[in-house]
């Protein structure tokens, strides 16, 4: 599949400190609910250095990223606070251990009430920072339900059982429902932002012998 063109130039005006809400912290994580519009890291350029992380540690110091959502993506986000809890934490990541679930508003309306989406995503693309799918890529797997369906859009409940990047946006526009608000996938004037919501964050606490879970509703 030849990647589509890139989106316009996107000026960044991201949200402040206090924006980014902090859900709980101890001496191991902390765990935020990120706003859109918000980059989980510094990007490129000296106008893109406001992020999730840069405002965590101008207050604590010392965190690491765990893991990221897309900037227009809004939701939950755990980060560590040192290099012992960083590694079990991405190793529960890597071994697909813990549990994700997002939410999202759609085009269209599926055929079915429930699915898997199978489709290996390239690991780069010429059209930075766009993905595609390609044969050769990176196993993808994307589960979903519906939840609801009004005025020609659903609502899905989606569960990733792997973490490409723009595995979620990409995913839905290949078969045919891309989330509302996309600008890369879809149509940006469809939303006034991307629908999706990182909304459940569920994994093992890096020192102590309990579960933590995380839920969070999106403002859509």
């Amino acid at each position: 599949m030849t990647p589509r063109p890139s989106p316009p130039p996107h000026i960044y005006t991201p949200p402040g400190p206090g924006d980014l809400t902090i859900l709980h912290r101890d001496d191991d994580l902390i765990v935020t609910d990120k706003p859109p519009g918000l980059l989980s890291v510094p990007g490129r350029g000296a106008d893109k250095t406001a992020s999730a992380v840069s405002y965590l540690q101008a207050i604590f110091g010392e965190v690491h990223v765990v893991h990221r959502l897309d900037m227009d993506t809004s939701g939950l986000l755990v980060f560590a606070r040192h290099k012992e809890a960083l590694r079990s934490l991405a190793r529960q990541f890597q071994d697909r251990r813990v549990e994700k679930t997002y939410i999202a508003v759609v085009e269209g309306r599926p055929g079915q009430i429930a699915g898997t989406i199978r489709l290996p995503i390239a690991a780069y693309s010429l059209a930075r920072p766009l993905r595609h799918v390609d044969p050769d890529g990176q196993e993808a797997i994307t589960h979903w339900v519906r939840a609801a369906s009004a005025s020609g859009t659903s609502r899905l409940v989606l569960r990733p059982e792997t973490g490409r990047s723009h595995q979620l946006r990409l995913h839905l526009a290949e078969i045919g429902h891309p989330i509302l608000g996309d600008p890369f996938y879809g149509r940006a004037d469809a939303a006034p932002r991307l629908l999706l919501h990182a909304s459940r964050l569920g994994f093992q606490h890096p020192s102590r012998n309990v579960t933590c879970l995380f839920e969070t509703s999106p403002c859509f």
